[in-house]
């Protein structure tokens, strides 16, 4: 990734790269001394979205709380996720392992600058590769038990609903306790996606009802005890790390 000049974007034949472009121009023109960089994320920054598809939008300011205010509007009837972020506190989330890390690391590893003069969103890549190569597999390890853990609750939550008829409601805990048991496998294999869909996908639990999905999370619990992160523990073990 390079620094971007203020030529004419080849992408302008698509019509989210023009909401993009006009979004990314009316910010620099009302916060010229606030912004750093702004990007894209998301299915547009991998050149695979289609009419469907948001803007997922990134504005990275020079001090955490100037420029515009985070939201969410439809625009020429796409939909523009705009983020804004300072850039001290980007840096520090993309040197930060978290639960969410298989979720989070393509918005570091890979965003497409609509404007970023000195190059910072490629400084944003490297922080966060330098970061992941420094990491023991006892970091993902123990992430990944955290995520097993809401995983579990949410499967436990959808188990009661289903035997009580709320059929709706258990669905959504279902979905939660997919998208967890997805998460563990990012985890432990050092994999991130592109999104919470993408990630049921390519795990193979999109379709895992109540029972299979029960099997899933028995087979992790026994992974991660034979990785040396016991699901189960005691008191004492709440504060060991």
């Amino acid at each position: 990734m390079t620094a971007v000049s203020d030529e004419p974007n080849p992408y302008l034949a698509n019509p989210r790269w023009v909401v993009a472009e006009l979004v990314a121009d009316a910010a620099r023109r009302r916060y010229p001394a606030d912004i750093l960089a702004i990007g894209v994320h998301g299915s547009l920054a991998h050149g695979d979205d289609s009419d469907t598809s948001d803007v997922d939008l990134v504005v990275v300011t020079y001090r955490q709380g100037a420029g515009p205010r985070p939201v969410a509007r439809r625009i020429d009837g796409v939909l523009v996720d705009l983020g804004v972020v300072g850039a001290d506190e980007y840096l520090r989330h993309a040197r930060t392992l978290s639960t969410s890390w298989p979720l989070a690391a393509d918005r570091y590893v890979t965003t497409k600058p609509i404007h970023d003069p000195s190059g910072w969103l490629e400084q944003l890549r490297d922080v966060h590769l330098g970061r992941l190569a420094e990491a023991r597999n006892a970091e993902f390890t123990a992430l990944a038990r955290e995520a097993w853990c809401r995983g579990a609750s949410a499967h436990a939550r959808a188990t009661r609903l289903a035997a009580w008829y709320e059929s709706e409601v258990a669905l959504v805990m279902l979905a939660e306790a997919r998208l967890a048991a997805a998460t563990v496998i990012g985890l432990l294999a050092r994999t991130y996606f592109r999104n919470g869909a993408d990630a049921v996908r390519r795990t193979g639990v999109a379709g895992a009802d109540l029972t299979e999905l029960g099997v899933i999370l028995r087979d992790q619990a026994t992974d991660l005890a034979d990785r040396g992160r016991p699901v189960d523990g005691t008191v004492s073990d709440l504060f060991d790390r």
